[in-house]
């Protein structure tokens, strides 16, 4: 079971082929991916069109779904946070910390583009998919 981010998924329903996007192709096909509210609200936002959103909206809403957010992964966010800060590393989205947050501390691996979740990777212990980070 994989998570991905919200940064492969825009390439992949805009039709952008990556090496992530290529890696969702293959997760979804053997049915091990997984989505977290905080990703999906992201996605479904992003979606001008009615009819776009709402096919999307079909799509995600039958993977497995996890709650990212409690009081647990909002003190442990706020603490990765902390520790990339003094290593001189500003994370730009508090969403990224927390998706990053969540999936290292239940050990689920992450598919991303976006480069903030690299100092995760580096010095924190999140397990990417991509064999590149």
């Amino acid at each position: 079971m994989i998570l991905v981010d919200t940064s492969v998924w825009i390439d992949y329903f805009n039709g952008v082929e990556t090496q992530e996007t290529n890696l969702l192709d293959t997760a979804l096909s053997n049915d091990s991916v997984a989505i977290g509210d905080l990703i999906l609200l992201e996605i479904l936002q992003g979606f001008r069109s009615d009819k776009d959103y709402a096919t999307a909206k079909e799509h995600l809403q039958v993977l497995p779904q996890f709650s990212m957010l409690s009081p647990e992964i909002a003190i442990n966010a706020a603490e990765n946070y902390r520790v990339l800060r003094k290593r001189g590393i500003t994370i730009r989205k508090t969403a990224d910390v927390i998706i990053a947050t969540f999936c290292i501390n239940k050990r689920i691996p992450l598919l991303f583009a976006d480069k903030d979740f690299i100092p995760f990777t580096k010095h924190l212990n999140l397990q990417s998919v991509s064999t590149e980070t």
